[in-house]
């Protein structure tokens, strides 16, 4: 038997609070790598006897952890197959109002989230949106918030939607043996993302109107975009004259090749065919609207210079990520062009661009930069530091297309009719995808994020602690004394809890972190668990006020040009609208029961 030692607490009990708090604030204040600091989380409860070995490493052979991986091999064969690029192209349209706009975008990246990982659906559509505003003439601040909004309230819907709702039904059915239904979360989930939408719309004056941060670099001189004719393409068999691609405003044709690279004379009674590239010089904004009218994508994605019409270096945009270790150094003080042999041409700041030598300008989250890339550029060199606008993966859209979208409505439906349980239903997905080579093997292991997979298992480990030292119970017994016995008033008091906390750590934390607490709450006074841990998965979600709530806020910050209050003026009141709907819906939907 343990010792009490302070304030009703043993020594693991201490040890464990200092670990917990010790871990978010190296998170918060730091740019150490999540899963490193979860890693070390685990290893101090490991070393100081508060886990044995078998508790210390469960959460790598938690049945919730080794789902989320699978389903990034699923994600992937929907990725590659161009699922996504279909949903957009036939559903956005062109609305006539904020409203509609509003509507058309967020309920399918809200049905998309449900089903697919939150940032990769944000990742697509954040070029999209840019664009789709212009054709709006909105700015894209004014959809961008509302982009990322609609994935965390989508992501809610589904047991496999968001990191928390698995994590929570994970340890849900260890500790009851019940496992949860995939659709648990659904008529809660949509109730508050119908109110999350009317709230949007309702508050749109909140939304800032921002000038777009790659604005500032569209005016410094003639660019040129290479575009490809899609194979299912409407104007393939027309002359470039004929198809309106010849004469353009703001900029002309100089350059048409085959799919083979074989030059082509720019004329204009040349025919077009499937797989013809299209180089235009002009302004990025027009040339990217004939892409848009035309049903044209990008080549390879890259804007290259008039100066340097070859395939040895291309002008791109990109991002300072928050965490990133450019942040508060200039480039010539470190070794970043060095590494990475890019050049950095300009740097903009809330769509100024700053008018001073790039190279001498200490960089802030947020600033745009405009960086000369080599032709045999690699991504993963930067994805800690910067994320660019663009992307270098065009998916072909076809056969595969379908194959893809039928194996996910199977794998949901096998899970939601109870068939098979849902580990199971995510490998039989996972399998499929690669035996009908929606993806191949290296697409789909490089894939699988193996830092979220660590910080799902520290979340776990992390939960097992508290619950194991008694803080949980103890702070269970906390909130009843202060808000009594009314079972409501505790659910809202802990999911108010989890909602502004989630604000500051990883959403995953904080649902495997209050799990126990919300569990012990509901049993001490009770009542059924079950619509408690409802409640909380929908609240540890709901994070509207900062932009390092989520990482799809992270996501759209910079390319919304936005400013860090900017999500606080709207995310504050729209975090109170969520929890009030998630609160009503869960308790008409699962009523509370008392324990026999």
């Amino acid at each position: 038997m343990e010792s009490t030692l302070f304030l009703g607490f043993s020594l693991d009990a201490w040890i464990t609070i200092v670990t917990v708090v010790s871990m978010f604030t190296i998170l918060l204040f730091t740019r150490w790598r999540s899963d490193v600091v979860f890693l070390g989380a685990i290893g101090t409860l490991f070393v100081t006897g508060v886990l044995d070995a078998k508790e210390a490493f469960s959460g790598f052979s938690s049945t919730s952890v080794v789902t989320v991986g699978v389903l990034f091999v699923v994600v992937a064969g929907l990725t590659r197959t161009g699922v996504l690029y279909v949903v957009v192209r036939y559903l956005l349209g062109t609305p006539d109002s904020y409203s509609k706009a509003v509507t058309r975008l967020m309920l399918p990246v809200a049905a998309l989230s449900s089903f697919l990982s939150n940032t990769t659906v944000v990742s697509l559509f954040v070029g999209i949106v840019k664009m789709w505003s212009k054709r709006l003439g909105v700015s894209p601040s004014k959809l961008l918030i509302p982009l990322s909004y609609a994935s965390g309230m989508g992501g809610v819907c589904t047991l496999i939607g968001t990191p928390p709702n698995l994590i929570i039904s994970g340890l849900y059915e260890e500790k009851t043996g019940v496992a949860m239904n995939i659709l648990t979360t659904t008529i809660p989930g949509l109730f508050c993302l119908a109110v999350g939408i009317v709230s949007v719309i309702a508050m749109r004056r909140l939304l800032p109107n921002r000038k777009a941060p790659e604005s500032a670099f569209e005016q410094t001189g003639e660019y040129t975009v290479e575009l490809r004719v899609p194979s299912d393409n409407p104007y393939i068999g027309q002359t470039l004259n004929e198809a309106g691609l010849y004469h353009i405003n703001g900029g002309s044709l100089i350059e048409m090749y085959h799919y083979d690279h074989a030059p082509l004379p720019v004329r204009e009674d040349e025919i077009i065919m499937g797989g013809d590239y299209l180089i235009y010089a002009g302004h990025i904004d027009e040339i990217y609207e004939i892409a848009v009218r035309h049903n044209l994508v990008a080549a390879d994605h890259h804007v290259f210079s008039m100066s340097e019409i070859d395939e040895n270096s291309k002008l791109r945009t990109a991002y300072v990520n928050f965490g990133s270790s450019l942040i508060g150094q200039t480039i010539k003080d470190i070794g970043f062009e060095k590494d990475t042999n890019m050049i950095l041409a300009a740097v903009s700041r809330r769509g100024e661009r700053i008018n001073k030598a790039p190279r001498e300008v200490v960089l802030e989250a947020g600033d745009t930069l405009l960086l000369v890339c080599p032709g045999d550029f690699n991504v993963d060199k930067t994805r800690s530091d910067i994320c660019f606008f663009d992307s270098d993966d065009v998916p072909s859209i076809g056969y595969g297309t379908l194959i893809s979208t039928a194996i996910m409505i199977a794998m949901v439906t096998l899970s939601a009719l109870g068939v098979l349980p849902l580990l199971q239903c995510a490998f039989l997905a996972a399998a499929a995808m690669l035996l009908f080579k929606c993806c191949n093997m290296d697409q789909a292991m490089k894939a699988i994020n193996w830092e979220i997979l660590m910080v799902f298992a520290g979340s776990a480990v992390l939960g097992i602690a508290i619950q194991k030292t008694g803080i949980a119970e103890w702070m269970a017994n906390g909130i009843l004394d202060v808000c009594g016995t009314n079972p409501i008033v505790v659910m809202t008091a802990v999911c108010f809890v989890g909602t502004f906390i989630t604000e500051f750590i990883s959403n995953t934390a904080a649902g495997a972190m209050f799990f126990p607490i919300m569990y012990e709450a509901a049993e001490k006074l009770g009542y059924d668990p079950f619509p408690f841990l409802v409640a909380l998965m929908i609240s540890v979600s709901s994070s509207f006020a900062t932009p390092i709530g989520s990482p799809t806020h992270m996501l759209v910050y910079a390319p919304g040009g936005y400013r860090f209050s900017d999500f606080m003026r709207i995310g504050l009141l729209m975090n109170i609208i969520i929890l009030a709907a998630n609160i009503l819906i869960v308790n008409i939907v699962y009523p509370l029961t008392p324990l026999p």
